[in-house]
């Protein structure tokens, strides 16, 4: 298949499947749920065929761009390369799963139709964000993605659902338009949004302080998307509300969507730039620690998940900073980086769609209710034991190996005490992902239900997947374990692959993943988890309830919520207030304004006599007219007693004309014809000159 057909396929086959689903759905919906499966699975083929097309040196094609040229103006424009491929495949990759598994999931759901349209229209735009090859087609998609997704936030419809989708939504509104002048002053500042153009264009640049600021308006709306602190806020909210499927993509797949508008802008506008990888680096260590503590507290476990992945990000985002601080010198960082981000979607469909599995059975996600569920489940607690130690970061897994570049490269920069600071928020943030972790798997699986007739029910659940959601967890679940078990063969293939985007040329030297140096970053943050578990979770953060039974609290103060404390009262009341108040001085200063040049040197003159009909020229006709009159009288010797007054009469004349001339002014045909005039004097003008 030619490539040019191939990129328009994988972002628009997805629109039209959606569309294709919800209609086959209002007459059949077992038909829709097949076909849903067979856009997911096509979409996944298609971006395997590409990614395998290049990553062969010596194949028959090179990738290609293609263009949409006309469309929204500027047109949009499309590409791949290494790093596109691999994001596209594990976005297509963890599509199809989460859609498989939808089918049991939604089994009893309302409203599965409008899901499955969203599903699919939210793959297309996702798929458009990876393969712009400009600025604007980035935006274009970003844009629908935000409003497509929008709709899996308020599936439920129910309160919690509806605040949540609104936090989304307004969060995603604030970022896009502060992302969109970063593209205007951008445009500005360089003269093109191609992704490709712009290294050399911003090298040239002489305007640094115009540059900076479209870098950090940019910044603001991919990190919005991407859940950085401080713009984190909906993650905690939309996750335990959203469906399960829709909650593994949001946080494994949207959320890259935002890393990676931020590794073009890093990549391209500030290419190791030290001090703006300062910056990033300190986004990326208050996500990464601040994600990392909310998941400690949290006992919902959907919501312990949205805490990781807001956790995680913040790992990214280290490694995003120390690129720019390292320099030339940064292939652990890049390396880093892209590998935690494919780990971290990986690891995070599992996670939700196990998360998913026990909601469907327990339908409750609180620790304190769903406590005891997967004791005698060992296929379930497999699978959620590989997820739990691949985020974790314990050897033998992916995560260990992207945390291991990632403390690499924290270490080869050096930088004194600041940098010595970093690296030991990196490991202790490490040690919370393992205590977090080991509290959900020791809940869920290890220990028992406080109520025993709940417990003798979660013991009595055999057929708790169907085939279906076993082949989409199962399979999922063999790819990460996979994954992590030849760091060699297939994650440095991948890092390779993917670093041409972010402007590495060499490969780098290999890394001795379980070297007793390497081995002893993982060490430490392990047994900073066994601490935290032991001490602050077990010791802390549960407490025996009324009848003497342990249960799990959260501690974190009800007011410490950012939302609450501060976006709400800023956006719904100090800003809407100061607005008010603005305005109402302006327009007092305003009437005041006018009063006082009416005073002075606008006074007020007499207004004129008021005539009691027509107007002046009607006046003076009519009394010519009544002259002549009189004087033809005089001059046959009539009385004149049934004589006209034309001072009336064409006064009643005047009322009459003016009276019609508004009845035509206010009919549409006039409107159409002055149109019609405006237009035509519009082309000939054209046409002439």
């Amino acid at each position: 298949m030619n490539v040019n057909i191939a990129l328009a396929v994988l972002v628009f086959w997805p629109f039209v499947g959606g569309l294709l689903c919800y209609a086959a759905g209002t007459k059949n919906e077992r038909f829709r749920d097949y076909l849903a499966d067979f856009v997911a699975v096509s979409e996944f083929v298609l971006a395997l065929f590409l990614l395998s097309g290049s990553g062969a040196p010596g194949s028959s094609w090179v990738p290609e761009s293609f263009d949409a040229s006309g469309i929204c103006g500027l047109g949009l424009h499309f590409t791949l390369d290494g790093f596109r491929a691999v994001y596209v495949t594990v976005a297509a990759f963890m599509w199809m799963m989460a859609t498989v598994l939808s089918r049991e999931y939604f089994s009893h759901h309302e409203n599965r139709n409008r899901f499955y349209l969203f599903l699919l229209l939210t793959l297309g735009a996702t798929i458009g964000v990876f393969l712009s090859a400009d600025l604007y087609t980035t935006f274009i998609f970003f844009e629908i993605m935000s409003f497509t997704s929008y709709v899996w936030v308020a599936q439920e419809e129910n309160g919690p659902a509806l605040r949540a989708a609104e936090t989304y939504l307004a969060v995603a509104v604030i970022g896009g338009l502060v992302m969109l002048m970063g593209l205007f002053l951008l445009y500005h500042a360089l003269g093109t949004l191609t992704i490709s153009e712009l290294l050399p264009a911003a090298a040239a640049c002489a305007d640094r302080r115009l540059l900076y600021t479209a870098g950090i308006c940019a910044l603001v709306g991919f990190g919005a998307k991407a859940g950085a602190f401080p713009l984190h806020i909906w993650l905690p909210k939309a996750h335990p509300v959203a469906p399960a499927p829709a909650s593994a993509l949001l946080s494994g797949i949207l959320t890259k969507t935002g890393i990676f508008g931020i590794l073009v802008i890093s990549s391209n506008l500030f290419l190791h730039d030290a001090a703006w990888g300062a910056l990033i680096l300190t986004v990326g260590v208050l996500t990464m620690f601040g994600g990392a503590l909310l998941a400690v507290f949290s006992v919902d476990l959907k919501r312990t998940l949205a805490c990781s992945s807001m956790s995680q990000i913040g790992f990214i985002l280290v490694g995003v900073g120390m690129q720019g601080l390292l320099g030339e010198e940064n292939a652990l960082a890049v390396h880093g980086t892209l590998l935690h981000m494919v780990n971290h979607s990986l690891i995070k469909l599992v996670l939700f769609l196990a998360a998913g599995v026990i909601f469907m059975n327990a339908h409750a996600l609180d620790l304190n209710e769903i406590r005891g569920f997967g004791k005698k489940k060992p296929l379930l607690k497999g699978i959620f034991l590989i997820g739990a130690l691949a985020i974790a970061g314990i050897p033998l897994f992916g995560g260990y190996i992207s945390k291991t570049l990632l403390h690499e490269s924290i270490v080869e920069f050096g930088g004194g005490s600041l940098m010595r600071a970093v690296e030991y928020i990196f490991l202790f943030s490490g040690g919370l992902t393992v205590a977090y972790m080991t509290k959900l798997f020791v809940a869920i699986f290890m220990e028992e239900n406080a109520d025993k007739k709940v417990q003798k029910k979660f013991d009595g659940i055999k057929a708790y997947m169907s085939a279906e959601s076993i082949f989409a967890l199962g399979g999922s679940t063999l790819v990460l374990l996979v994954w992590g078990l030849f760091p060699h063969t297939i994650m440095d293939k991948a890092a390779e692959l993917g670093q041409g985007l972010m402007h590495l040329e060499e490969s780098g030297h290999t890394v001795s993943y379980f070297s007793l140096t390497n081995l002893s970053g993982a060490l430490i943050s392990i047994s900073i988890g066994v601490v935290v578990y032991v001490f602050v979770i077990r010791k802390l953060l549960m407490r025996k309830d009324r009848a003497g039974e342990r249960e799990y609290i959260n501690a974190w103060p009800a007011w410490m919520d950012m939302e609450n404390l501060i976006y709400r009262p800023l956006l719904l009341g100090f800003l809407p207030f100061v607005s008010r108040l603005i305005c109402r001085v302006f327009d007092s200063f305003l009437d005041t304004l006018a009063v006082l040049l009416r005073k002075t040197f606008y006074r007020d003159s007499p207004l004129p006599h008021e005539l009691p009909e027509g107007n002046g020229l009607t006046l003076i006709a009519g009394r010519v007219m009544n002259f002549w009159r009189r004087l033809g009288n005089r001059i046959h010797h009539r009385d004149g007693s049934g004589d006209k007054d034309y001072v009336h009469v064409l006064a009643m004349k005047y009322e009459e004309f003016m009276e019609s001339n508004r009845i035509i002014e206010r009919s549409l045909s006039f409107g159409l014809l002055l149109f019609c005039i405006g237009l035509s004097l519009t082309l000939i003008y054209i046409i002439l000159w």
